[in-house]
């Protein structure tokens, strides 16, 4: 059993735990999410690892910068093979709409299929006090579902957002967006370092595209078992009937 809205975190330093993780895992899981932790320690090594095994990656780098710099580093990592990359919405309508136009000419250009572009709104590991903090004056929902319909606009494919927000998005920018959200946590795990979380199923029901969880599945003493009670929620029959 496998389920492709599901995408495994690879919160890891070190190949050698990748090709472990993976190995137990087998045809249970075949998305991974690649972060910063990772690819800044092994680079694209990784990545071919998992193509080589026929996985689909989530290289989740979360560029923000000036918009011909984001929209450069874009075209680099393109090259890599993977199928998600994601950018910052927070950088602003010119750099997403630079970025997506630019990635869809470099794809074109060089014959390649183009991976999809998402935008991260806001991170789930920010709570209220964090928020206030930073001065927003707007509340955190709707400061989401703004950031969302601006990826829109600027021709991106979704976004990566806390399952709490799914809904608002999924009303907002209708069903051909990819929402992917962190902060999934099965019931009774720790929350970690996560603010505003979700079950698997809350998370699906609530619209959400794909599931990223890692700690749940790497941290068990079963991953593979892990994954696939997670699997066998999200496809339970009041999930699927939503």
């Amino acid at each position: 059993m496998t389920d492709n809205r599901l995408i495994v975190a690879l919160d890891f330093h070190h190949i050698d735990d990748v090709k472990r993780l993976v190995n137990d895992l087998g045809d249970s899981v075949s998305y991974y999410k690649v972060g910063m932790e990772l690819f800044y320690s092994v680079g694209a090594e990784v990545v071919d690892f998992l193509k080589d095994n026929g996985k689909n990656i989530f290289l989740d780098l979360k560029l923000h910068d000036i918009p011909n710099t984001v929209a450069g580093g874009l075209c680099s990592l393109m090259n890599l093979g993977a199928n998600i990359l994601n950018i910052h919405a927070g950088g602003g309508y010119t750099m997403m709409k630079t970025a997506a136009d630019r990635l869809k000419a470099e794809a074109k250009l060089l014959k390649i299929e183009r991976p999809k572009l998402i935008a991260v709104t806001v991170l789930t590991s920010i709570n209220q006090e964090d928020w206030e903090g930073l001065g927003y004056q707007s509340q955190m929902k709707g400061q989401v579902v703004r950031l969302a319909k601006l990826a829109q606009k600027a021709g991106l494919d979704g976004v990566v957002a806390s399952p709490q927000e799914a809904k608002a998005i999924r009303e907002s920018c209708g069903d051909d967006f990819l929402i992917v959200t962190p902060g999934v946590r099965p019931a009774g795990a720790a929350i970690n370092d996560q603010s505003r979380i979700a079950t698997p199923a809350q998370a699906l029901a609530n619209g959400a595209t794909h599931l990223v969880v890692g700690r749940p599945i790497i941290a068990a003493e079963n991953p593979k078992e892990a994954a696939l009670s997670i699997i066998k929620e999200m496809n339970s029959p009041h999930v699927l009937d939503k």
